[in-house]
């Protein structure tokens, strides 16, 4: 009863960590893991275990900010910067989640068609409209319920590994020593555009805005804690609810991540599968080699991590957009109340609706929405930092010297990570 009662309370404190992880495991980036395991076996494990802390740092600072300042993101780097920064930042961020959700819906849409058939268009368009009603009619209160349900559907891949034999020895062989199992005929710059891209999809910047911005509503939907925010005790277990959630959460994360690299490495890699483009290419080929079991869970992970995600793409472009110019934002307003919100989810969700009906190439959608994140990820993040060390915004409760560190270490790998991604794509 007592352990029971432990569970519970555990499962209570989480919510914008868990969520915020999850999304990350989105349909395009399984595809970007997908590609990883089927072209590289194991040799890239080791950028999962690099990007764990830091993408723990850094979610933890946003979630910080947002509970510290009761403000989102885009409204604390508009106080710390020029307006035409912080418009151009966020004017990108809306462009490069716009374009994911419009690999999201398509790869949602093609993986219900390998399951029952039909018409892509038709899964395409059900799929965009169920995303936009569960947000403009759904409650925060019901709309965080779902999504924190959703996140189950990452045990999908996890259900995977099970399923198959993985050589262990050899995984944990070549995922220490990545430099000795380097792929025959595969050139440095492939090797260099794949860590980006493992870099890039780990740590993005939607993920940085949205749990910021769940940390708000959880403030606003609790009057009371602006005034107990100002109590030690209160503010010392609240900020560990915060870093508990957002380590489950990231972890949870790379977890999934790497049991997607592992079972596409063991299934495909090694039956001389490479060339996987797509989430729904690598659910495919998984039929043939681990049988329809493992193809039809691989699929169904798909629809279920696109229904968590695009929710939180639309969601954390809204969020920015409003904080920018002081529009109402929140689940918890009902539409004739936040209109302005409401509406760049719709239009957001919208038109990467219709992207996906014009079955817009969802490669050159990911390499696009790849060069935006890049491009806006290094400066958002050097913001963050700046934010968190700023007492004028943070009050007592700048980070410490070692979240500082993390912080940094972060930015820093995404500086160099978008550096090699411009040297080896031009």
């Amino acid at each position: 009863m007592v352990n029971q009662k432990t569970a519970k309370e555990f499962v209570r404190r989480l919510g914008p960590g868990l969520i915020t992880g999850a999304a990350d495991d989105d349909p395009s980036g399984i595809a970007t893991y997908s590609q990883a395991g089927s072209q590289f076996r194991f040799a890239l494990v080791w950028t999962l275990l690099l990007t764990t802390p830091l993408m723990i740092g850094i979610q933890m600072l946003s979630a910080r900010i947002g509970w510290v300042t009761g403000e989102g993101l885009a409204a604390n780097i508009n106080k710390m910067f020029p307006s035409w920064l912080t418009k151009t930042l966020v004017g990108l961020l809306v462009v490069a989640n716009t374009i994911n959700i419009a690999a999201d819906i398509g790869a949602m849409a093609e993986a219900v068609r390998l399951l029952v058939g039909g018409p892509l268009a038709l899964y395409v368009l059900g799929f965009g409209t169920l995303c936009v009603a569960t947000q403009v009619f759904f409650s925060y209160e019901h709309t965080v319920r779902i999504l924190k349900w959703l996140t189950l559907a990452l045990f999908a891949y996890v259900a995977v590994i099970l399923t198959v034999q993985v050589p262990w020895r050899q995984a944990i062989s070549e995922s220490l020593h990545p430099w000795s199992f380097f792929p025959a005929g595969v050139s440095l710059k492939d090797y260099t555009a794949m860590v980006v891209a493992v870099l890039g999809t780990t740590i993005s910047p939607y993920l940085f805005f949205w749990q910021a911005a769940q940390e708000v509503e959880d403030n606003n939907r609790r009057p009371e804690s602006q005034v107990l925010r100002l109590n030690p005790e209160y503010a010392a277990e609240h900020l560990s609810r915060i870093k508990q959630d957002t380590y489950v959460g990231m972890t949870f994360s790379n977890v999934i991540a790497l049991c997607i690299v592992i079972a596409t490495a063991v299934t495909l890699n090694m039956q001389g599968i490479t060339d996987i483009q797509t989430s729904s290419q690598a659910a495919e080929a998984l039929r043939p080699v681990a049988g329809e079991f493992a193809f039809a869970v691989f699929a169904l992970g798909i629809v279920g991590t696109g229904l968590l995600a695009v929710p939180v793409l639309a969601g954390s472009a809204a969020y920015a957009v409003s904080e920018l110019y002081g529009w109402q934002a929140s689940l918890s307003n009902r539409f004739h109340e936040a209109k302005g919100f409401y509406l760049i989810i719709i239009a957001a969700t919208g038109i990467g609706t219709v992207m996906g009906y014009l079955e817009v190439d969802p490669i050159k959608a990911l390499v696009w929405s790849a060069i935006v994140n890049g491009v806006i990820s290094v400066p958002i993040m050097a913001a963050l930092m700046w934010i968190g060390q700023s007492e004028r915004l943070m009050g007592n409760y700048t980070i410490s010297p070692r979240h500082r560190f993390f912080g940094w270490s972060a930015t820093l790998v995404m500086a160099v990570a978008v550096v090699l991604m411009f040297a080896t794509s031009f």
